[in-house]
């Protein structure tokens, strides 16, 4: 079974060297863009190519401005400073995600609360999340109020796992009835779009990673879209350490973060967004071509849920259980082609352990059998 699909992937990639998860590309104009940055002698967080950045990035999303982070992560943690989310407010998330979700949580010193996904998307479930809320939550002089702990309520934050849209309309929908603000995990989710309308434009604010194994890549890097002017505004001031506007001045009036990208990243995005829509074109024929191979076969390909358009950043199969997804990864990474399991749930962590839970029934079971396959854009 798992040679079948080890000679599979290696005609795909036409190669018999050792297949990696996801490798970056560079065809375009990245050597000339980050000479440039060079010669220009700004390397830093100040110069052109960051500017450019921002601005190409938010005409590709479809949003009106965006600030550069040095990485996903650093996005994130912004985005929750920008909803207000302070020490002992809850946030609720998922379960199955990155670490890097619940890290962010936890830099504001609150708590994650987890709810299940739903098996198409792998993404938060809003069925999950309004059954939480209205078993546990109640508004409070306009605050969303956890009933069993006190604690406010602050945020949810979805994620698009491995590209795939989650049903963010309908999760949007649950967070203005309770008053909370929508922060979109879009790490993984660039080029993805839900009912025609593109990943990280639905919530309050959302966060992109560009670390060396996405689609884009500056390196590492990541960036904080919003429609609200005010909190892009506020973005860019918090993550330049808070500094107050001046020519030579060092003046700083609150806490701040030294966060915002360098011109050598920057440079490196610009060339590798100019080539975005040919990945994205790339990886849905690897992915057909995976769906293809999968159509007959007990293993089950990952798909686009309905109504989304994903850029399926990884791919993925689900195997029968737990015990198969053992055996399969130490076989085909035998092989020299990379494969992982997908995250382990975050409240089997020690750190999240404690956090309050609703039923995770459907993250158990994608953690017990999904498998990601190797999706570089190809040549």
């Amino acid at each position: 079974m798992s040679g079948e699909i080890v000679s599979f992937i290696r005609k795909l990639y036409e190669t018999d060297a050792p297949i990696y998860l996801h490798e970056p590309q560079f065809n375009g104009n990245e050597k000339k863009y980050v000479l440039d940055a060079i010669d220009s002698t700004f390397v830093s967080s100040a110069g052109a190519y960051v500017d450019r950045f921002e601005q190409d990035f938010a005409a590709y999303v479809g949003m009106g401005n965006a600030v550069a982070c040095v990485n996903g992560t650093a996005a994130l943690h912004t985005a929750l400073i920008l909803a207000n989310v302070e020490q002992d407010d809850e946030v609720i998330t998922q379960a199955l995600t990155f670490v890097a979700t619940c890290n962010a949580i936890s830099y504001q010193r609150a708590h994650p609360v987890f709810v299940d996904v739903d098996k198409d998307t792998m993404g938060m479930s809003p069925k999950a999340l309004g059954d939480f809320l209205d078993e546990n939550a109640e508004i409070v002089k306009g605050a969303c109020t956890n009933k069993n702990t006190g604690r406010v309520i602050k945020a949810v934050v979805p994620m698009h796992t491995f590209g795939h849209p989650c049903r963010i309309d309908e999760i949007a929908d649950l967070c203005k009835k309770w008053c909370v603000v929508l922060i979109e995990d879009a790490a993984e989710a660039l080029g993805s779009s839900y009912k025609g309308r593109a990943l990280g434009t639905f919530g309050d604010i959302a966060a992109f990673s560009f670390n060396g194994n996405k689609v884009v890549t500056t390196g590492g890097g990541g960036v904080i879209v919003s429609r609200h002017s005010k909190m892009v505004k506020r973005a860019k001031y918090l993550t330049t350490t808070a500094k107050v506007p001046h020519p030579f001045e060092f003046s700083h009036s609150e806490v701040g973060y030294n966060y915002r990208m360098p011109n050598l990243n920057a440079a490196l995005g610009c060339a590798q967004l100019e080539q975005a829509d040919q990945y994205l074109t790339s990886k849905r024929e690897t992915a057909a071509q995976y769906k293809r191979f999968f159509l007959n076969r007990e293993e089950i390909f990952v798909d686009e849920p309905e109504g989304a358009e994903s850029n399926f950043w990884l791919n993925a199969i689900v195997l029968k259980n737990r015990k198969e997804r053992d055996e399969f990864l130490e076989v085909v990474n035998a092989e020299k082609i990379m494969t992982r399991p997908i995250w382990t749930l975050m409240n089997k962590l020690p750190m999240f352990e404690s956090c309050q839970c609703g039923l995770l029934e459907n993250s158990q079971w994608l953690e017990d059998r999904v498998v990601n396959l190797p999706s570089s854009v190809r040549p």
